[in-house]
């Protein structure tokens, strides 16, 4: 097997961990921030033992690098806690889908970070995609809690895509497993204030399912993601990645008994059909 295709197999693996770990933000019943501490808490626990295993060099080449894995971790964080806030607000479906509009935020991103220029073509396509997420939205009133989950969906979206951009550009540094610490731990770091403002209460079932959200759905799924990047393009990794809804949103209609409305579903359509055309375009 090439290194592409293992690439691209990683990445399948990944989205499909990514895809069920949505349900996480309706099995727990904590705040989304806490459930988001108690997986960037137990998945670099997880991966610094991995690294410490392996015998892997954690140190960083330049000191600047410290600084910017800094706004990746505090970056992780505010993506984790808003795409767990939109599906606890609303829906599985609403947060998947309208955290699925990154790949548009990346094609804008890109030039800026790679210098890349924009084509008239990725205007449209953002554009027809925004309508998609305005089909999704119920009613335009922020009252209206399926609103504010399309809100915190669309942040999750915008702020993964800076994540992306980052992480792509410090692979071709760093291993996958060194970036996905360093960017969990300084998430635990910047979220460990909200366990003393919130004082959540834990019994050993929320406990376990934030060991299995760490480990399995987060340490190992994120490692995949990031290490494929040194040989795909972000938004090759973006139709792929399109996949997540699909998985998060048919596994919520049999376990959650969550079942997409008509304009979901449309909404949901137009989304993902954007994302995958303007993927098969740049390829």
């Amino acid at each position: 097997m090439n290194i592409k295709n293992k690439s691209l197999m990683e990445i399948h693996l990944a989205v499909f961990l990514f895809g069920l770990s949505g349900l996480f933000g309706k099995l727990l019943l904590l705040p989304s921030m806490i459930i988001v501490l108690g997986r960037v808490f137990f998945s670099s626990i997880f991966l610094l033992i991995i690294m410490l295993y392996l015998k892997k060099d954690i140190k960083l080449k330049q000191q600047k690098h410290y600084f910017y894995l800094v706004i990746m971790g505090i970056t992780l964080a505010i993506h984790w806690s808003t795409f767990f806030k939109s599906i606890q607000v609303s829906t599985v479906a609403i947060g998947l889908l309208t955290f699925s509009t990154f790949p548009v935020f990346v094609t804008f991103l890109e030039p800026y970070f790679f210098k890349e220029k924009i084509k008239f073509p990725d205007i449209v396509i953002a554009i027809i995609t925004f309508l998609g997420v305005v089909l999704v939205v119920p009613k335009f009133e922020l009252g209206n809690s399926l609103t504010q989950g399309v809100v915190w969906g669309v942040i999750s979206g915008f702020t993964y895509a800076i994540l992306s951009m980052l992480n792509r550009k410090y692979v071709k540094e760093y291993s996958s497993s060194v970036i996905a610490f360093y960017e969990q731990f300084v998430a635990t770091i910047v979220l460990i204030p909200f366990l003393f403002l919130q004082k959540p209460v834990f019994d050993l079932r929320d406990i376990l399912l934030l060991i299995i959200l760490g480990t399995v759905f987060t340490g190992i799924s994120h490692s995949l993601f990031i290490k494929s990047l040194k040989n795909i393009k972000t938004q090759t990794a973006g139709i792929i990645s399109s996949l997540e809804p699909v998985y998060g949103i048919t596994l919520a209609v049999f376990f959650l008994r969550e079942v997409p409305n008509l304009r979901e579903v449309l909404g949901g359509i137009i989304i993902l059909g954007t994302v995958f055309y303007s993927t098969i375009k740049s390829k």
